[in-house]
């Protein structure tokens, strides 16, 4: 997408993940009678399930009888990519148009009851709670399971003084999360020297532009919804408002 518009990009992975509590997520994911229904902010937590269905007992049992199970319940996702990961293992998802978790604990809210049966969300550790507190305000039970741990890209540093080195300073950075900012920012910061100012820094959605603002470096554009489209367009008017 950003080709289209004539902008070269350089992609630098952030973040590492480690997965946690797979017996457990595989335990829970065998009792789908318990629940209403599964909640998905992240791919990660899809990349978990597929990591648990590797082995080929869980495998079988899924195809089986438990993928059917749960395709009677609703699978709520925040966004496509997520959506799609759902598709892989053979569920259907629901709300991927929200694009961020206030929007998706909204639409849940627009669907279940209170005191209905228990949401199960497999998450990060990292994860916000805004989607767990409107549920819990609604009084829509949710339980919450930490199937993914994020640590900082053991190439980080090494990758972003290259791109420096070689490139100079870039004309524009996006971040696509706020642990992408929190592990970045400073090594960005103290490569950019006085020249931060001419880069214009960009957000994938709300949650990011204010994980951003709060480490005091404001969103020159933040996409209108988190599609490589909207990212794209949205970081070419931002450069082409600074051009003038």
């Amino acid at each position: 997408e950003l080709g289209l518009y004539g902008l070269e990009a350089t992609l630098i992975p952030v973040l590492s993940f480690e997965f946690v509590s797979l017996e457990s997520l595989f335990e829970k994911l065998s009792h789908p009678e318990a629940y209403g229904g599964l909640v998905f902010t992240s791919p990660r937590a899809l990349e978990a399930i597929k990591l648990c269905l590797k082995e080929n007992s869980k495998n079988e049992a899924w195809s089986k009888s438990l993928k059917q199970r749960w395709n009677n319940k609703p699978a709520y996702v925040v966004g496509k990519a997520t959506a799609s990961l759902v598709e892989e293992i053979g569920l259907t998802p629901q709300g991927e148009k929200s694009g961020n978790a206030e929007k998706l604990a909204d639409y849940i809210c627009s669907r279940e009851k209170p005191n209905s049966s228990i949401l199960l969300f497999p998450c990060g550790a990292l994860k916000r709670e805004v989607l767990p507190t409107v549920l819990r305000e609604k009084g829509i039970p949710l339980e919450s399971l930490t199937v993914y741990q994020t640590a900082q890209h053991t190439d980080l540093q090494e990758s972003l003084s290259s791109y420096f080195s070689q490139q100079g300073i870039p004309a524009s950075v996006v971040f696509f999360s706020p642990s992408g900012v929190k592990f970045c920012l400073q090594h960005i910061q103290k490569l950019s020297g006085d020249f931060i100012n001419h880069i214009k820094f960009a957000a994938i959605g709300p949650t990011t532009a204010e994980a951003m603002e709060a480490a005091g470096v404001p969103a020159g554009c933040t996409a209108q919804s988190p599609t490589p489209q909207d990212l794209a367009a949205g970081i070419q008017k931002a450069l082409q408002l600074q051009n003038c």
